[in-house]
């Protein structure tokens, strides 16, 4: 970033067009009312780290590049026997991102990401579960730029959760469009 004190690029969008444009659509009297994003949840289910505990490792150094920052290590709940899962075993990672990191991943990931999605043609906007939170699947993690293509070992998806404060999918869907989510018609 050039200034320092400049927030990142899509909080001030959010901040100058979003807010206005989403409390004249809602009636909104106070711009606290306003919908926000709370959170990003990146999370990256490796099931195959039950025969190859290596993969688990290589989806943390991804994970970290993607995100910025370093995931959790998700274990197993309880053992599967057909899958030879037993419990805790490490099963996946995950990334819990607020704030600045939120704000630049979502920037990324709107601009940069997704139009490098093989034949996209919008996100789905059935994703939202009720209660103003918003669920994308993504096929693979090369999509972004940080991941190094000859590094990459095993293709992985992964599951990105946006929770916002919006209290109907209608609103969280205004919120997600007016900072860039492609929603396909």
């Amino acid at each position: 970033m050039a200034d320092e004190t400049a927030g990142p690029r899509l909080h001030e969008k959010y901040t100058k067009d979003a807010i206005p444009a989403l409390m004249k659509k809602f009636g909104y009297t106070n711009p606290m009312q306003v919908p926000r994003l709370k959170t990003i949840v990146v999370n990256m289910g490796v099931g195959e780290a039950v025969a190859n505990p290596k993969l688990i490792d290589s989806a943390v150094v991804e994970m970290t590049a993607i995100t910025g920052q370093k995931p959790v290590v998700t274990k197993a709940k309880k053992a599967i026997a057909t899958f030879k899962l037993r419990e805790g075993m490490p099963i996946g990672v995950k990334v819990t991102l607020r704030r600045e990191r939120m704000w630049e991943f979502l920037d990324r990931l709107v601009t940069i990401g997704l139009p490098r999605v093989r034949d996209f043609r919008g996100t789905n906007p059935r994703g939202f579960d009720g209660s103003g939170n918003y669920t994308l699947g993504l096929k693979e993690q090369i999509i972004f730029p940080e991941i190094e293509f000859d590094k990459v070992d095993k293709i992985k998806g992964m599951n990105i959760t946006f929770v916002t404060t919006a209290e109907t999918d209608e609103e969280a869907k205004e919120l997600l469009g007016s900072l860039g989510m492609p929603f396909r018609s």
